[in-house]
């Protein structure tokens, strides 16, 4: 079952997935959909619905139409930078790969903070520093032979600090061919010179691209600058629940078993042309303990999928000792997130062990077998207060890097840092696997279920309840249970308002005491074309399960596989700065126990 048992009273920690149990939503919406379509894709006097299919059309590449190797690099060498954009070019040696053979993830982190604060001192005139590095994303690795190319350009400038983009790109010599390495976002403060104020010039915008990226920086920092208040809500919210673990399982490991500590004496080649210890140094140190940490719960070759932030919270200089402490704070089936501290002591700090904390990062591992198979990494124990500390706040960070995540590509316009409070009666779960986000909610509703389940499979009362409808109305009446209906929905902060068309298909239970399903899935109807009013969005599936307690009360499970076109609707809830989800669902149960059967709302 979906979510399984030990969630218990954990809202945000991703269920595991349970070998040959199928998600009761996934099935229930299937079976309802593919009856609908069975019956209605032959000929007959209307137009049949169609399932949207993303890509569908796209063509695979053809091999004797790729670029022959030389021609390829040519036009590569001739290409021409964009305005303000700083390019790296790195052959992939044996010296920069780890022992698979491929890139090591911390020299590719040296060559993105030197390549980042090229493009940041292009654009000030003057000498940079870095400050932070966030939602980093590695997609693809390289290997030996291979070409980096690094892209660098500053998206925004603030006062005294500018945010960069960074695009890595690999590129195959003998088949020409690129793909995406990784993704990032860093942020450099500018250094004044003397007594001399910093204010820095604006980023002229040249392209449509360069505005929607100048737009999303500003979103991107009003995340980055309201973190640790997030942080803290959803620290508190999780201090009232039991702890984390509750059952004791088999294969089990205590979190000491993963400490690593390092040490590193700061040499003049690794100092920046400052004369500070060079941050993509501190950062590929640190890469390199967080491998290890990881390593020893796995034991297994571990592959670094992402970075939640470096923060640079202090300088250090040539003569400093750096430690570096590692450990395993948490494990989400098939990744593992670990935290790294780093403290810096001079010579007479050294002396009585008293540092100074200079930076922080949390790093995301999968992990592969001698087969090139993912490893499902076993359960961390916590033991002692810290460790529970650190459990907890890896389920916030995730909860978090889920939100940015779609904040990245998707702006939406939400209050920041909402104290929350959440009803006995609704629980959230999200389940994140294979790049695929879904959403389950599950709500106590004191309505009979057949009254529920007529409420919630008309979808023309939708708008009077769910603030993401404007407007829901039937275009084609299918069938007593299937009917095609037109949605249209708000405008998310100045964009074009989203509409869709979906079918809902609704099944009563086969016999008594089994379970409602309401099931939704976009189609594609000729008679209602993409309008340029709107931007055509698609739900994937989605759909409501009701499954009655008692006469008079009933269960409410809502599912959503979120698409990337109504992701920017969720973004706020993801990332735990807005409880739109919360609110919805509330405003849903008030819907259902205060309408009379036919749907009218009863204000007596």
């Amino acid at each position: 079952m979906w979510p399984p048992p030990r969630q218990k009273s954990i809202l945000f920690r991703p269920p595991r997935a349970i070998a040959g149990t199928p998600n009761p939503a996934s099935a229930c919406t299937g079976r309802a959909l593919a009856a609908s379509w069975e019956r209605h894709s032959g000929p007959g006097g209307r137009a049949a619905p169609v399932p949207c299919r993303a890509g569908a059309g796209s063509a695979r590449p053809d091999p004797a139409r790729r670029p022959r190797p030389g021609v390829f690099a040519a036009g590569r060498a001739m290409e021409r930078s964009a305005p303000g954009e700083v390019r790296m070019s790195q052959a992939v040696q044996p010296a920069h790969a780890n022992p698979r053979g491929e890139l090591s993830a911390g020299q590719l982190l040296k060559w993105i903070d030197a390549t980042a604060c090229l493009a940041a001192e292009r654009h000030a005139g003057v000498s940079c520093v870095t400050a932070l590095v966030d939602d980093i994303q590695f997609k693809e690795t390289a290997r030996v032979g291979q070409v980096i190319t690094i892209k660098a350009k500053v998206t925004r400038a603030f006062s005294t600090s500018m945010e960069i983009s960074i695009k890595v790109i690999v590129q195959d010599m003998f088949t020409g061919i690129e793909k995406l390495v990784s993704v990032a976002f860093s942020t450099f403060v500018a250094k004044p010179v003397g007594e001399e104020k910093i204010h820095l010039k604006p980023v002229t915008l040249l392209t449509e691209q360069d505005h929607v990226e100048h737009n999303l920086a500003s979103e991107r920092r009003k995340v980055r600058l309201h973190h640790e208040d997030t942080f803290k809500n959803l620290m508190k919210e999780n201090s009232k629940f039991d702890d984390p673990i509750c059952d004791e399982e088999e294969g089990m490991v205590p979190t000491s078993g993963t400490s690593v500590q390092s040490i590193e004496l700061v040499l003049p080649p690794h100092a920046n042309h400052h004369g500070s210890t060079f941050g993509g140094q501190i950062m590929a140190w640190m890469e390199t303990v967080a491998t290890i940490s990881a390593s020893r719960l796995c034991r297994a070759h571990p592959l670094l999928k992402s970075v939640d932030m470096f923060k640079f919270r202090g300088p250090s200089t040539v003569g400093d000792r750096l430690v570096f402490n590692a450990i395993v704070n948490n494990t989400f089936q098939t990744c593992v997130e670990v935290g790294v501290r780093v403290e810096a002591f001079d010579c007479q700090e050294w002396s009585t062990g008293r540092g100074r904390h200079i930076n922080s990062a949390f790093l995301i591992y999968n992990a592969v077998n001698d087969e090139e198979e993912l490893v499902t990494f076993p359960r961390i124990k916590p033991v002692t207060k810290d460790d529970f500390r650190r459990y907890r706040g890896a389920l916030a960070r995730k909860r978090i890097r889920l939100g940015r995540k779609y904040v990245i590509s998707h702006k939406e316009e939400v209050p920041l840092c909402v104290q929350w409070d959440i009803s006995n009666q609704i629980k959230i779960y999200t389940l994140e696997e294979h790049d695929i986000l879904s959403l389950w909610v599950e709500k106590h509703v004191e309505r009979p279920a057949h009254v529920t389940y007529h409420l919630l499979s008309d979808f023309t009362k939708r708008p009077s309840w769910d603030p993401h409808y404007v407007s829901c109305e039937v275009i084609d009446w299918v069938s007593e249970a299937d009917q095609i209906y037109y949605i249209t929905c708000p405008v998310v902060n100045g964009d074009k308002p989203k509409d869709l068309v979906v079918l809902v298909s609704r099944r009563r239970p086969l016999k008594d005491g089994g379970t409602y399903t309401v099931a939704v899935k976009s189609v594609i109807v000729p008679s209602v074309p993409p309008s340029p009013q709107y931007i055509r969005s698609e739900i994937i599936c989605a759909g409501f399960l009701i499954h009655a307690i008692d006469s008079s009360s009933c269960t409410v499970s809502y599912f959503n596989q979120i698409s990337a076109s109504i992701s920017s609707y969720f973004a706020g809830y993801l990332g735990g700065w807005s409880k739109s989800i919360e609110e919805t669902a509330a405003s849903c149960i008030q819907f259902l126990e205060n309408a009379t059967d036919d749907g009218s709302i009863n204000i007596f």
